[in-house]
């Protein structure tokens, strides 16, 4: 029996996670799970999988909680960063699944990393922002991490096995999100409803808007560098519209290994929380007879700028992946909120990559500073441009 803390449990990755759960109730169990501001559906999931402790963003939500659960409920509520850790670090907790939105996931993950709890990571930005460290840490404590992205997983499966020293690339695929063939000319009259409706997978809202700008493609190459300990010229991006090849991994010897399914976060999912097993999900095979053809084509970096400046910030490298990770929430924030266009996004983390001094090896307090700057300096840039109107 493996016991798991849920940091996000009522996201998508969350979610798909207790699903696998509810598959195989004799192999594992829930002790902790966390949420931001969705407590009907954690009220749900607290009467269904029983945890010891729940967490939520603040107090008031805390007190809106204790509101929903029956009074016999025993489960300990908690609230804040303090909550968070206390989840992450929860003693009864085997494996830990980061599956929080944004920056907030760094520092519950490397409270686990440093308790020696093993990570099952969807949450990209711990790496993104602070790849460095965080696998320093791992190593230090032997913990293990393994990926939940879709890419990162498929990558990890693919070079099981296999020598490092044989590596030549990896290839991560994209489908390209909802506006891949859009005109560029077009972007300024998107509204967040046409953004968000990603043709392939079902996710949340900050990251089908990232699948939109290929931003989350950007992030997913930076997670990668320190995922596989690859140079950012070992990294290529392909589209891959169908979404069957999660991604590939090319050796010296001309062989091509590639990891396919249907596009379902459960697989991945499954696999970081038993691997080295696989379990029998019952899941369909890919319908290959009638998808027809698969298609890969090069990302056009021109319409879709934020994949470029995630390749320029990965061979940078320094604090200037945290200003892009955080430019970037502001920016889809502020665009969720229909309070900038589209074609903003890009120019926000453009802006404030082009204000920030970079620091090339920096500290934990170095990337918690300059994410507060970053955030501050977008919201700055913000401000001019609705003041220019």
């Amino acid at each position: 029996m493996k016991h798991l803390s849920i940091l996000g449990s009522t996201g998508s990755i969350g979610s798909n996670t207790l699903k696998v759960v509810e598959m195989f109730p004799e192999r594992f169990a829930v002790k902790a799970m966390t949420a931001k501001k969705n407590i009907s559906l954690l009220a749900r999931q607290i009467e269904q999988f029983n945890p010891e402790l729940a967490v939520v963003y603040d107090e008031q939500k805390a007190q809106d909680l204790k509101d929903r659960l029956p009074m016999e409920t025993k489960v300990e509520i908690m609230h804040g960063e303090k909550g968070y850790i206390a989840a992450a670090i929860q003693p009864s907790v085997d494996m830990v699944v980061t599956a929080m939105v944004g920056a907030a996931g760094l520092m519950p993950t490397l409270a686990a990393i440093d308790e020696g709890i093993d990570i099952a990571l969807a949450n990209k930005e711990t790496l993104v922002m602070a790849g460095d460290i965080v696998m320093k840490r791992a190593g230090e404590n032997g913990v293990q991490i393994l990926p939940i992205d879709s890419e990162h997983s498929a990558i990890f499966q693919c070079i099981s096995g296999s020598r490092k020293a044989d590596l030549k690339k990896i290839i991560l695929t994209a489908s390209g999100g909802p506006l891949i063939h859009m005109p560029k000319n077009e972007f300024n009259k998107i509204k967040p409803k046409d953004a968000l409706k990603h043709p392939t997978w079902q996710m949340g809202e900050k990251i089908s808007i990232d699948s939109a700008t290929l931003m989350n493609k950007g992030l997913e190459i930076l997670e990668a560098k320190h995922f596989f300990g690859v140079s950012q010229d070992k990294i290529e991006v392909l589209i891959h519209p169908q979404s069957i090849v999660h991604s590939m991994v090319a050796y010296h010897d001309g062989s091509v290994i590639a990891q396919l399914g249907v596009p379902d976060m459960r697989g991945a999912i499954a696999y970081a929380l038993s691997w080295p097993e696989r379990l029998p999900l019952d899941q369909p095979l890919p319908d290959f007879q009638n998808i027809g053809a698969l298609t890969f084509e090069q990302p056009d970096l021109n319409r879709f700028p934020c994949l470029q400046m995630a390749f320029d910030v990965c061979q940078t490298g320094g604090t200037l992946p945290v200003v892009l990770n955080a430019a970037n929430e502001v920016a889809v924030r502020t665009f969720l909120d229909q309070a900038i266009s589209f074609d903003k996004i890009p120019e926000i983390i453009s802006d404030t990559i082009d204000q920030h001094v970079n620091v090339s090896n920096p500290s934990l307090s170095d990337i918690l500073e300059t994410d507060r700057w970053a955030r501050k300096q977008a919201e700055t840039k913000i401000t001019e441009m609705a003041n220019s109107y």
